[in-house]
């Protein structure tokens, strides 16, 4: 009976290799076809957790925020959060922490009392198709007490600093013709709100 056993168990790893090579990974057509079936059926799809979440300290506003960042960006909602008991830094029942989407991507915020302001240390780089989109984002994220900033930067009312950007300005930049990136460098560190329109003249200069 033991020497059964001990020639089964030597056998393990050979019939392992033998069934994993007979199993086919999973072709792109197969795998959409099973998301669609799911979609069709309403089964929720859960998208994986990212790994790096953007954490933002507030003082008391962590909630107003993220209401007003969510009337800026489609795909935005509140995902799940947690509220002060007593002892607290700010009031019993004032959201702690929250974790929320806007645009698809996820962050994180606290209402953690004034000691840690937000600086132009850190900030949000939004990426943006057309100057009709940059225009857009620029005087929503301004609004209400926000501030403009040179070259493509401001400060929102919460005092977080965002970098609204035309996705065409980083091809301009890289160009292999130094002159051409100098161009747009220079026309850059003139502007507030980037002008995709200026940017462009800059680059085609002869």
């Amino acid at each position: 009976m033991q020497n059964l056993l001990f020639a089964l168990f030597l056998l393990i790893p050979s019939l392992l290799r033998a069934t994993l090579d007979r199993v086919q990974p999973l072709t792109a057509a197969q795998i959409e076809r099973a998301l669609q079936h799911e979609r069709e059926q309403g089964i929720r799809i859960m998208p994986p957790r990212q790994k790096i979440t953007t954490f933002l300290w507030f003082d008391d506003a962590a909630e107003e925020a993220i209401r007003f960042y969510s009337s800026i960006f489609p795909d935005s909602k509140l995902l799940s959060e947690t509220r002060w008991g007593e002892g607290g830094p700010v009031p019993e029942g004032t959201p702690m922490t929250a974790r929320f989407q806007l645009a698809g991507q996820e962050f994180m915020a606290l209402n953690g009392g004034p000691q840690f302001p937000f600086t132009e240390a850190i900030s949000l780089v939004v990426n943006c198709e057309t100057q009709a989109e940059v225009d857009t984002l620029w005087k929503k994220l301004i609004a209400g007490g926000g501030e403009p900033g040179r070259c493509g930067w401001l400060k929102d009312k919460f005092g977080l600093s965002w970098q609204v950007v035309p996705t065409a300005l980083e091809k301009m930049l890289q160009d292999g013709d130094p002159a051409r990136a100098k161009r747009v460098m220079d026309a850059l560190m003139q502007m507030d709100k980037l002008d995709l329109r200026r940017l462009q003249q800059a680059y085609d200069q002869r």
